[in-house]
């Protein structure tokens, strides 16, 4: 979240799409609430079916799952036209005012300097033209025909009213009634927040659905200010926390890149990553990537990590040029035998991952499988699931016992970045063990061979700088960082500003440091509820917990005000300038503003400082453009001869397990979601009673009209098909979810959740069969809310027996 929970309250309207925040984040779904009740803010939701979110909304909007971007570019259009931007923010602020480089163009839905082979854009085209100091040219007039604003309006004058009503099915009124209410927050002295979750990443065009939003939140100047923002809903299970801490195979702690083959050294690393700004006025805080990067190296490999062996980068391993490391492609690479062993801690893939029935397969390849669990579950037992034979099934399979979150201390980051730390309420039962506490035990044991037995490139091995026991507030005090040399040396960084690149200081994951301090301690432990009158007004806390990076509550918090330093909106200040200091959150660095000539553009994020309309880093395009999924029931589309994201990752393995556009055989757009009485995918919270009491079953959503179509009647069992498997699952008859109308044809959509597992008896099994496993080219996340299908009843009954 760009924001926090408790920031939701100070909105004068909630804009909801592709997260059911109500049944997903209960307990935080009170401040959207507080907002209604207590400013009489306005909350729309956006999505394809009926839940609790939209009964507490002021109206639901269903539209077709994957038709995102044409509701969002729609409104793009709508605020440009009718003059509802925020200008003096846009000009200053974005880079609206940018001259793009006239190679760039746009035709047929596909961007200039596309190579089709490759599946892949030459950029360069999409640069910015520079001035004689290596600066970007700018026109404030905004009428150029090359800057970006004029770009932008070009682009997106396609999407007129016509054109998003007859691909996403929602009515014109309903749509305009969407644009003009939030449209309307682009005034100083408004808020308008969007709220978002797996709904939008989990598409082959989920990121580009997340930069639609940026780019209305920037236009209507709703970034950095107090009810405003782009507020991803992360997953409780420390979702946040483990993105910062490198769960991603393509980020490092602190979202420093992946080390790649054609970077053999640290110096070619840190060249091509750390960006260098010619513009005196922009921040360019990545510049410190050298600090930050060296200080995470020293923290991995100590005293051995010196100046001439790259403070240990030689030893890491690096990606190949352009590898993909995602799980789709390792399970890819595990079905065509490639893949020998495996270790997989606390994630259960047999039932999560799209396409389960070609990962239980590709799990049968495997010599070994280790994995560290709390319960039994479709992974753990995959080698004797249902229509296997464990006598066929060569995979020896380690189960590791790991102890409840319950049963250990720690720390989790929640969706606002506040890092809070959790204690252990109880000792952990039997034998089992700290996830933290088996990795430790293990890695000692492997060192111990390797010193024994000297095992091959032994430096990235013994050279660790590894613990001898597993400890929480160690590993909190060193994620925080530490000198290694001079003065303060073995005492805590106060803030990333004391990292240094010379190989003086320790710290994991640079975002964090500040949390643990020599003066304040474990800040993660803080429950201080200590405020100014300033900070009251908006629900600021900022003794309470602690908030990356430096304890900031809002990002961007610079562009709260104007070139002066007085804020927008008096009445939600976040930061002001006093005249010698800023008051309020911690601001976005203590620069003072921007008219006395000694300040920093506010986006010191980006190496322009200025915040993106434009956005040349994706991969498909700077702008985000329509692109069907890559299962659609439609063969084209209104906005280009373009149908499917030309970028998007699709294993050759799995030709023969997709559906054509518009297939007769699966006419049906199945989209998924969770519950609210089960975890994720259900692993855990099936083994609680009273919760699989709660919701006991597999179900599947579908409109009255498609069960009379289909012959189907309310709590009957049907079978659910897709060109990769079949389900089965109890038919819940509702006016919850409805058809739409797209190009002129009935197209029927369903909705099921993911909760259910072969292990849990009668429940029924995993969702994710059905699912595609196509992933966005920026993340490779993949498209599980929307592939095609087709449902009947069930002839005979076997997963809900």
């Amino acid at each position: 979240m760009t924001n926090h929970w408790i920031d939701i309250k100070n909105t004068d309207c909630a804009l909801i799409m592709g997260s059911n925040a109500a049944e997903h984040h209960p307990i935080c779904f009170k401040w959207v609430l507080k907002a209604k009740e207590e400013r009489g803010a306005k909350i729309v939701h956006v999505d394809p079916k009926f839940s609790r979110t939209s009964a507490r909304s002021d109206f639901h909007v269903p539209l077709r799952s994957g038709t995102d971007i044409p509701f969002l570019g729609g409104m793009i259009k709508y605020i440009i036209e009718k003059k509802k931007y925020f200008k003096e923010y846009v000009t200053e602020y974005t880079n609206a005012s940018f001259i793009v480089n006239k190679k760039f163009a746009f035709k047929n839905g596909l961007f200039s300097g596309f190579n089709a082979k490759e599946k892949k854009y030459d950029k360069s085209s999409w640069k910015f033209d520079l001035d004689g100091k290596g600066v970007p040219k700018k026109d404030k007039t905004l009428k150029d025909s090359r800057c970006v604003f004029q770009l932008l309006k070009k682009h997106y004058d396609r999407y007129d009213l016509n054109k998003v009503s007859s691909i996403t099915g929602v009515p014109k009124k309903e749509i305009l009634r969407v644009y003009e209410l939030f449209a309307a927050t682009g005034s100083p002295k408004k808020a308008g927040t969007i709220m978002y979750a797996l709904g939008w990443t989990q598409h082959t065009v989920g990121v580009q659905n997340i930069r639609a939003s940026a780019i209305i939140q920037l236009l209507l100047g709703n970034i950095g200010i107090a009810g405003g923002g782009i507020n991803a809903l992360r997953g409780e299970p420390n979702v946040q926390g483990s993105t910062d801490h490198c769960i991603l195979y393509h980020i490092l702690p602190g979202y420093l890149g992946l080390p790649r083959a054609n970077w053999p050294k640290l110096d070619d690393y840190l060249k091509a990553n750390t960006p260098v700004s010619n513009d005196p006025a922009s921040a360019n805080w990545w510049q410190h990537k050298p600090k930050y990067m060296v200080s995470l190296l020293k923290g991995w490999f100590g005293d051995a990590a010196t100046k001439e062996n790259g403070f240990g980068y030689d030893w890491l391993p690096k990606g190949d040029k352009g590898g993909d490391y995602s799980y789709l492609w390792l399970f890819d690479k595990m079905y065509k035998g490639k893949i020998k062993g495996g270790s997989i801690w606390a994630t259960n893939p047999a039932q999560s991952v799209p396409n389960s029935n070609k990962v239980r397969k590709a799990m049968e390849n495997l010599d070994w499988l280790s994995m560290a669990e709390i319960h039994h579950n479709e992974t753990t037992d995959f080698w004797h699931r249902p229509g296997a034979d464990p006598k066929k099934i060569k995979t020896e399979v380690f189960l590791l016992p790991s102890c409840h979150r319950v049963e250990k201390e720690g720390s989790v980051s929640n969706s606002g970045r506040w890092l809070l730390w959790h204690h252990k309420a109880t000792p952990p039962q039997g034998k089992s063990k700290s996830m933290g506490e088996i990795i430790v035990e293990i890695m000692n044991k492997v060192r111990s061979l390797y010193r024994e037995q000297s095992g091959v490139f032994a430096e990235p091995i013994l050279n660790l700088d590894w613990p001898n026991y597993y400890n929480a507030e160690n590993m909190a005090k060193k994620i925080n960082g530490y000198y290694t040399a001079g003065p303060k040396k073995g005492q805590q960084v106060p803030s990333f500003g004391a990292l240094k690149d010379d190989g003086s200081t320790v710290c994991l994951n640079w975002l964090y440091a500040g949390s643990y301090t020599e003066e304040a301690g474990n800040k993660a432990k803080r429950r201080d509820y200590t405020q100014t009158p300033m900070q009251a007004k908006i629900g600021l806390y900022p003794k309470f917990s602690w908030n990356w990076p430096v304890n900031r509550r809002i990002l961007y918090n610079r562009l709260s005000v104007d070139k002066n330093g007085r804020p927008w909106d008096p009445a939600r200040t976040v930061i002001k300038w006093n005249g010698t200091k800023w008051e309020g959150d911690v601001p976005d660095g203590g620069w003072p503003p921007l008219a006395t000539g000694k300040g920093r553009y506010p986006f010191i994020m980006r190496k322009e400082g200025h915040g993106q309309l434009f956005g040349p880093g994706r991969a498909e395009g700077p702008f985000p453009e329509h692109y069907e999924p890559i299962e659609t029931p439609v063969k084209k589309h209104p906005f280009s001869k373009q149908l499917n994201n030309p970028c998007a990752k699709i294993m050759d393995s799995d030709a023969d397990m997709r559906a054509k556009p518009a297939d007769p055989r699966y006419p049906i757009v199945l989209t998924t979601y969770s519950l609210t009485e089960h975890w994720c995918g259900g692993g855990e919270t099936r083994n609680v009673p009273w919760l699989l009491e709660a919701e006991p079953q597999l179900y599947v959503e579908m409109s009255p009209e498609l069960a009379k179509e289909k012959g189907i009647k309310n709590g009957e069992v049907v079978a659910v098909e897709s060109a990769r498997g079949r389900v089965e699952a109890v038919a819940m008859v509702t006016i919850r979810i409805r058809p739409f109308k797209i190009l002129g044809k009935t197209v029927h959509e369903i909705g099921m959740p993911f909760f259910a597992g072969w292990t849990t008896p009668g429940v029924g099994d995993a969702t994710n069969r059905l699912c595609i496993a196509a992933g966005d080219p920026n993340t490779t996340i993949p498209e599980f809310k929307a592939c095609c299908v087709n449902i009947k009843k069930a002839t005979s009954i076997t997963e809900l027996a």
